[in-house]
């Protein structure tokens, strides 16, 4: 079974008219006087981080799945292969965001605060050690993600077991760096924004948006494959697994916020409430809208078997959860960047669809190289044979 991606030029042209459209909001950002300095830079660590999470997503969907020897995922891996592949893109681009506007995102990095709470957390909050930190995970992420990859494909030419146990090992190494990473790059790279607020179920709430904003975008490829003629052997038990996998991790999400959320509201103190007091005051609807859009519509549409098995229902779905979950990194970036001087116009959804377009083209470039069934998958017969009964 032979199944190729060909990246038509019809999608490069829309995708460089996304990333087009990005530049010109960039630019506009740059030119626009009522787009302060702060904003700017707050909108280029959401759309980094956002679409850096994705990537790390598909690596660690890959990883997880390998160490539970699943077999349905193998039809469908090739789609999270490809959106690790941005990983090296969004650390660049991270990157520069740091080098040239950091101290607009970070007001722990004056040094002449004279701040007696932040000067007690300056062993693990200063620029040396976040740079250092930084490194650590973008180099080691990159390149378990790369080796996992050359892993894969190097199956489709050799039924050889060695590199399916060289892709588990892998995976063990990733889920478990990863486990430790990622939480504290979101306390780096998040929480830090607000300096003198912590909370330690943060990096878990950070997670459970980046698995279901991450099956969110494999629905949402795995759809677009197919209308292409393609990744034909997925079938609708693949996609309701995945409805599944959104359905219950849009609950996770919602129970990690609340429980962050009522915790701090029972404790009821000064330094722990300020955080939701500066989201409720400045930004009350998007606030509601947060949780309507990554728990309310998803646990209510997908709560039927037939939704989760059904493309224009889980797809348009799908949609939401995309959106809700770059409205979420939004609530955890602005308010403590721009203090309520934030807005969503041209400058936000331009500067996102640009991002869209950037990440897509590096996807659909790796999907392009290589074939997407993994012939010698020693579980790739079982997932063709799947079938659920829930």
């Amino acid at each position: 079974m032979e199944n190729k991606f060909v990246f038509k030029q019809k999608i490069k042209v829309v995708l460089l008219t996304m990333i087009a459209i990005g530049l010109v909001a960039l630019i506009t950002g740059l030119a626009n006087k009522h787009i302060d300095e702060s904003r700017f830079w707050a909108n280029l660590l959401l759309n980094n981080y956002y679409f850096l999470a994705l990537s790390l997503g598909g690596a660690f969907f890959i990883s997880v799945h390998l160490l539970g020897e699943s077999g349905w995922h193998t039809s469908v891996q090739r789609v999270p292969e490809a959106m690790s592949s941005f990983i090296p893109v969004a650390g660049i681009l991270m990157l520069i965001t740091f080098l040239l506007g950091i101290h607009h995102l970070y007001h722990w990095t004056d040094t002449e605060h004279h701040d007696t709470i932040l000067a007690g957390k300056a062993p693990y909050l200063n620029l040396p050690f976040f740079y250092i930190r930084f490194f650590v995970y973008f180099i080691t992420w990159t390149l378990l993600s790369y080796f996992l990859r050359k892993a894969s494909v190097k199956m489709d030419t050799t039924p050889d077991i060695k590199y399916f146990k060289r892709q588990r090992i892998l995976g063990g190494v990733f889920v478990v760096f990863f486990a430790i990473s990622s939480s504290t790059s979101s306390w780096d790279w998040l929480m830090s924004i607000d300096a003198h607020w912590f909370s330690t179920l943060y990096g878990w709430y950070i997670f459970s948006g980046l698995l279901v904003s991450t099956i969110a975008v494999m629905v949402l490829l795995l759809i677009f494959l197919k209308s292409q003629g393609v990744m034909k052997h997925v079938n609708r038990e693949h996609l309701h697994d995945l409805g599944i996998y959104l359905f219950a991790f849009s609950v996770l999400w919602m129970y990690l916020w609340f429980s962050q959320y009522m915790l701090i509201w029972y404790g009821n103190l000064p330094e722990e409430t300020t955080y939701f007091v500066e989201r409720i005051k400045n930004y009350d609807t998007l606030f509601f809208v947060n949780l309507v859009l990554n728990f309310v519509l998803p646990f209510l549409i997908l709560m039927t078997r037939n939704s989760k098995r059904i493309h224009w229902i889980i797809g348009p779905t799908a949609v939401i959860v995309f959106i809700g979950h770059w409205l979420d990194y939004y609530l955890a970036i602005m308010p403590g960047t721009t203090h309520g001087h934030a807005g969503i116009g041209f400058f936000e959804i331009g500067l996102t669809i640009g991002y869209i377009g950037l990440f897509l083209m590096v996807v659909f470039y790796t999907l392009s190289k290589a074939s997407l069934v993994p012939k010698n998958h020693p579980f790739f017969k079982e997932s063709l044979e799947y079938h659920t009964n829930y």
